[in-house]
């Protein structure tokens, strides 16, 4: 088990009020996004290196992309 599938494999996803997400398809799901979105950016990571980019500004742009993004829906805890 490689390090992505372990840190996945402890995930527990949670409500806005803390409760625990116990649905399993809801669960797959989330796992898979989060698979196709950690492929995505090693890709774009290895590109960026491969480019001569460095390392640690990739790394602070995918962070400062993610604080950037918003969600068309509001957060909803039912």
């Amino acid at each position: 088990m490689n390090e992505l599938d372990a840190f996945l494999e402890h995930l527990v996803w949670r409500t806005p009020s803390g409760e625990t997400i116990g649905c399993t398809e809801k669960r797959k799901v989330l796992r898979e996004n989060l698979e196709e979105l950690a492929q995505m950016l090693k890709d774009a990571l290895d590109d960026a290196l491969l480019m001569g980019v460095s390392e640690r500004q990739v790394r602070e742009v995918f962070h400062a992309l993610i604080d950037r993004i918003e969600s068309d829906f509001a957060e909803r805890d039912d």
